[in-house]
This record gives structure tokens, C-alpha cells and sequence, in this order.
């Protein structure tokens, strides 16, 4: 029984190690192009809404429907920058 939650344990720090080593990697790729400060614009209006829900989840305005809407507009104002904003 211990060796199976040993196994358990170790998949999982295991998975955990994979993960953390692929967010450094992009994370490292965005910053030699120069694009970590574009991803720090498009991320800012997330944190700040996940810093509020964790806050007080209970506040009016705290929702997880309200955190997804901030994902979907931080998604679009990147890409309508992608795209060169609004040509008319």
C-alpha cells in the first residue's frame, strides 16, 4: 500500500516539475523577444480580478462568471492589438 502511494506522489511531483520547467521555458522565450511586457498587459486585468475574488469571494462583482469575462476581453484587446487595432 505505501509503494502505491509512493508512486502516486512521485507521478505527481513529477507532473508538477513538467509543468514548472515548461512555464519557465516560455516564460524565458517571451522575454527574449520582447514580448513579456505585452503578455504582462494582457494578464493584468486577470490578476487583478482573481486578487479580488480572493479577497472576499462572497463581494458583489467576485464571480467566476465576472473572471471569465475579463479573460475574454484581456483575449481580444490582444488580439485586436494583434491585428493592428481598428482599421477603418
Amino acid at each position: 500500500m505505501l509503494t502505491l502511494l509512493l508512486i502516486r506522489f512521485a507521478v505527481v511531483a513529477g507532473a508538477l516539475v513538467v509543468v514548472g520547467l515548461g512555464v519557465f521555458a516560455v516564460a524565458v522565450r517571451l522575454k527574449r523577444r520582447g514580448g513579456m511586457d505585452q503578455v504582462r498587459r494582457s494578464v493584468e486585468p486577470l490578476t487583478r480580478a482573481a486578487a479580488r475574488h480572493v479577497a472576499d469571494p462572497a463581494a458583489p462583482g467576485t464571480s467566476r462568471s465576472e473572471l471569465a469575462g475579463t479573460v475574454a476581453r484581456a483575449a481580444a484587446r490582444y488580439l485586436d492589438d494583434r491585428r493592428g487595432g481598428n482599421r477603418r
